[in-house]
């Protein structure tokens, strides 16, 4: 892309029109956080369980004691051999998030079909120390829109992202947001897919402010695992 060549002085007058922009998206953000944050919330009646390196737990005791639960819907499959490049892109970024969100009352974990034993080949491959757990024989998956049974593909659409999307495909990501009260009562209160989940990712927001941005022909068409990238 080119770009035209200006003096200091012109430069400085098309910034001052960029940041009118810029701080109008940033109280657009903070209308968009409210209403997030006032959203309705739903009961989960459902018992889902889940494998995890500490036995078999349930949906409440992914809070591990706190009252929030961040759930990341991984894309890694039953037979798969590796996790999605997309997720494992997003999954990069938890590490040392970890303790400032557990310090804030929440708890982050991922969770995906594929057996406790693939999980833990990924995770040790990818140098991760987050929280994994196995939603195999559960219904949690397909219940919050991320897995897809044989019958739903052969359909022609999946529901994905609150609507019918002509595609096949088993697995796709997703984030949900969990909260406990104090009678141990779970509740769903939001869930995003698709390009919703790009704020996960900071490197993203650094990409936007470089020179050639994120320099992509579709949606993260650069992201690779991090171990697949070629040398620098």
């Amino acid at each position: 892309m080119a770009h035209q060549i200006v003096s200091q002085e012109e430069w400085l007058e098309a910034r001052k029109a960029l940041l009118v922009q810029e701080k109008a998206e940033l109280a657009l953000r903070d209308e968009v956080n409210a209403a997030r944050a006032a959203l309705p919330w739903v009961r989960v009646e459902k018992d889902y369980g889940f494998d995890t390196p500490g036995g078999a737990k349930t949906l409440a005791d992914l809070f591990d004691g706190r009252s929030q639960l961040l759930v990341y819907h991984f894309m890694l499959g039953p037979d798969w051999d590796a996790g999605c490049p997309r997720c494992s892109f997003i999954a990069d970024h938890i590490g040392q998030t970890l303790a400032h969100l557990n310090n804030h009352d929440v708890t982050w974990t991922a969770v995906s079909r594929a057996p406790l034993s693939r999980i833990a080949d990924y995770k040790t491959r990818m140098g991760w120390n987050f929280p994994w757990a196995s939603s195999n024989g559960s219904d949690f998956n397909y219940d919050f829109h991320v897995s897809f049974t044989q019958e739903e593909r052969a359909s022609g659409a999946i529901h994905y992202n609150y609507e019918e999307r002509k595609m096949n495909r088993d697995e796709l990501s997703g984030f949900s947001a969990f909260y406990k009260d104090e009678e141990g009562q779970v509740f769903h209160t939001y869930s995003t897919y698709a390009r919703g989940l790009e704020s996960l990712a900071g490197t993203l927001l650094l990409l936007d402010r470089a020179p050639k941005g994120r320099n992509e022909t579709t949606s993260l068409s650069f992201v690779k695992r991090r171990d697949e990238y070629p040398p620098a």
